[in-house]
């Protein structure tokens, strides 16, 4: 499960990739909906699940906002120094908020789901400065 460490070569050969559909966040222990859950977080508040928004709205869950689910395909290690920042500030720096989930081989981000193309972009400047 080793990852690339080097910052400047994990920017260089930065893909992102959109999942199709809009997720939304929600907080719920009921088991139809964490078995819909694309992901989960136990909190001391509650569970909370990012989940398809036509999922969240079939079960009846509150929610608020929808986000595009970008993946970065890069297989960063879990230990690697400086991504999450360098992405977190070119997003920052154009006005996007950011959630940021960490998998075993990918990082993943929430962004405003009418802000995902600015996301991209954003995020595709990256690549090109690290190169």
């Amino acid at each position: 499960m080793t990852g690339e460490t080097d910052l400047t070569r994990m920017l260089g050969t930065l893909e992102v990739e959109r999942r199709p559909g809009g997720y939304v966040y929600c907080v719920s222990g009921r088991e139809d909906a964490v078995r819909e859950a694309a992901a989960t977080v136990r909190e001391a508040e509650g569970l909370t699940l990012v989940l398809p928004r036509e999922h969240a709205v079939k079960l009846g869950l509150a929610f608020d906002g929808e986000w595009a689910w970008l993946t970065l395909r890069v297989h960063s290690a879990l230990a690697a120094v400086g991504l999450t920042a360098a992405v977190s500030r070119v997003l920052a720096d154009a006005g996007l908020p950011c959630n940021v989930l960490a998998g075993a081989f990918h990082d993943h981000l929430l962004v405003p789901e009418d802000r995902a193309d600015d996301a991209i972009a954003a995020l595709a400047r990256l690549r090109h400065v690290a190169s």
